[in-house]
């Protein structure tokens, strides 16, 4: 059943809205002018109006139970909220705007180089139409792939995101529909697909009227967000057919290439077809009719295989998922941190079984959680599985928002690039990464609510008790904390900036153009450590490639034992070119060979071959 209201030729629009408790719901039109139209119910509780005489714009509430005195409330399914969180919602036509991507059917997922951005952290305007001068560059790159963070209607004008509470409507502040379709079509327009981050496990507390219309939530489980959405509970085919249609609208009328959904450990659904499992095939089926694959990924603190395994195996059946064991291993060993999750993590052998199955934890015993965690993801494509050594959770979510350019050395950096870059999964790279952007990125929001805005802040201290910050955190509701987030897009030119911003673009090129490493595939992957060096040999058909990480801060004596033919070097993170302190490894290497690896350096080698071979 779609919902919201859908703009037809001719001046007529159909409204729908469920509400299947209430016993009178009308249509009250308040610009250009006043009207109040009624509806009708059917028995599966949609009320819905064909209304003539509209134009694209007019703005609208509904009137719950009383003809003349309300409560109004904005439409739940609102594709516009021009006046925010508590204001009329807006009719928008989606027939006018002027595609140019007809022939555009997306980047392969196993072929994506995601880039995560937030449209009003991005650049100084904060706006979709401010992002779109710089893909050019991030193009260049050799990003093909950008992540919106959320941008469904919050309250004011900053916040993450996470707070949406119209999840069908696309923030006023950042441009609204016309804004987003515009960066979208030039996103095509230059191959580069898009990824949006939506909301499915809660809906923001400000400006959420859904409680006025349907069960929407149930207090049969508990979120840190409140009572959960109802997904398994009475009337909750409704609830699902709401959140299936926003999948199904980011795709229709914004040309959306593929979904991340935010935290699904947090949706909680014990029904025999769970919802994840349903969203999945109403995609599949989207997909089918338009002869283009459409894409769900998933953020997912469970290490459950189950979210991206085929129905037949009794999984979910998404595309792709998160995978924060490579960013903990990562990060652990590059900083020392050992405060909160971290416990679990900072040991070689956590890094060589995350590079060669993806889970550290599947099925063993977590110190931070006091029990058993997860279950062994080796038999999935390497493809389902998104990595990372920052992003906005594990930056933002600090007391200080510190990126690793702040806690890491420029070596440790480049190190960081290379364990991401040359893995054989899906990168994702947080936006000013690629040229170690100094700047922290806070949490920040601005909330009318006063008694809500000081739950924020007592909540954040909470959330970081486990890891031991003494200070205090900045404000989330300052304007300050969401100026200081803002990148320095000149320093990318600068420095130490150019020279690492030229190093990934280096790296990215490799991933690209070396068909061992642009074959994720785990069974042509050999991962083995000796000491704090990590050896990572892939394959593909006669290419050959050994990647050869020192972890160590220090400059390492290693033996490296390659199979019969020269090898080549590729890349040196410790070359002079790359600001390193200058690299003790030839050019071309053969059989056994003892050399110096520098400290927190990694070297690529490619196996020649003859002809013959």
């Amino acid at each position: 059943m779609r919902l919201g209201a859908h703009f037809k030729n001719e001046g007529v629009c159909e409204f729908t809205v469920w509400a299947p408790l209430r016993t009178v719901v009308a249509i009250r039109l308040v610009r250009p002018e006043e009207r109040i139209i009624p509806m009708e119910k059917d028995s599966r509780g949609y009320w819905s109006a064909s209304v003539r005489d509209i134009i694209a714009g007019a703005r609208y509430f509904y009137r719950l139970e009383h003809e003349r005195n309300g409560p109004d409330r904005p439409d739940p399914a609102s594709q516009c909220q021009p006046e925010g969180v508590h204001g009329p919602s807006q009719v928008v036509d989606h027939s006018c705007f002027h595609w140019e991507d007809d022939e555009w059917k997306g980047v392969k997922l196993s072929k994506m180089v995601i880039y995560e951005l937030h449209v009003g952290a991005f650049t100084a305007e904060g706006t979709f139409d401010a992002v779109i001068p710089r893909l050019a560059e991030i193009r260049e790159l050799g990003i093909n792939a950008i992540e919106l963070m959320p941008v469904a209607q919050f309250p004011g004008i900053r916040n993450w995101g996470y707070d949406g509470a119209y999840p069908f409507a696309v923030q006023n502040s950042y441009g609204g529909p016309e804004g987003l379709k515009r960066l979208v079509n030039e996103c095509h327009k230059l191959e580069i697909s898009v990824i949006l981050d939506v909301v499915y496990n809660h809906l923001g507390p400000e400006g959420n009227y859904l409680w006025d219309y349907a069960p929407y939530f149930t207090d049969k489980y508990k979120t840190p967000w409140g009572n959960a959405i109802n997904f398994d509970d009475e009337y909750s085919n409704g609830v699902r057919n709401f959140f299936i249609e926003n999948a199904l609208h980011w795709f229709q009328n914004y040309h959306i290439d593929a979904l991340r959904l935010d935290a699904v450990h947090g949706i909680f659904d014990r029904s025999a077809i769970p919802f994840l499992q349903e969203l999945a095939q109403s995609v599949e089926k989207f997909s089918a009719g338009r002869n283009r694959t459409f894409c769900l990924t998933a953020e997912s603190d469970l290490n459950d295989s189950r979210i991206i395994r085929p129905r037949e195996q009794g999984g979910d059946a998404l595309h792709a998922q998160w995978c924060d064991d490579f960013h903990h291993s990562v990060h652990a060993l590059l900083t020392g941190e050992k405060d909160g999750y971290y416990i679990d993590f900072g040991k070689m052998e956590h890094l060589m079984k995350t590079m060669r199955e993806g889970f550290v934890y599947s099925g063993g015993y977590s110190e931070f959680r006091k029990r058993n965690h997860g279950n062994s993801s080796i038999d999935r494509p390497a493809e389902q599985f998104i990595v990372f050594s920052q992003n906005h959770d594990q930056t933002g979510n600090r007391a200080f928002g510190e990126r690793l350019s702040t806690l890491a050395s420029f070596e440790s950096l480049k190190l960081a690039a290379g364990l991401v870059l040359l893995s054989p999964y899906i990168p994702l790279l947080f936006m000013g990464e690629e040229y170690g952007e100094e700047a922290p990125f806070l949490y920040f929001v601005s909330h009318g609510d006063p008694d809500l805005v000081e739950a924020v802040r007592k909540g954040r201290k909470e959330e970081f008790r486990s890891f031991r910050w003494k200070e205090e955190p900045p404000d989330p509701q300052s304007e300050e904390a969401f100026l200081n987030s803002k990148i320095h897009w000149s320093k990318r030119n600068i420095g130490t900036h150019r020279i690492l911003k030229d190093f990934y673009r280096q790296i990215i090129f490799l991933r690209r153009d070396v068909p061992a490493l642009s074959n994720l595939d785990k069974k042509a992957l050999e991962v083995t450590a000796s000491g704090e060096t990590l050896i990572v040999k892939r394959w593909k058909g006669t290419d050959r490639i050994l990647c050869i990480f020192n972890i160590a801060d220090r400059d390492t004596n290693v033996k490296i034992r390659l199979p019969r033919g020269e090898w080549n070097k590729l890349l040196d993170s410790s070359d002079m070119r790359w600001s390193g302190a200058g690299t003790f490894l030839p050019e071309r290497v053969k059989g056994t060979h003892r050399t110096i690896l520098r400290g927190r350096s990694f070297a690529l080698f490619q196996r020649e071959y003859s002809h013959a071979e």
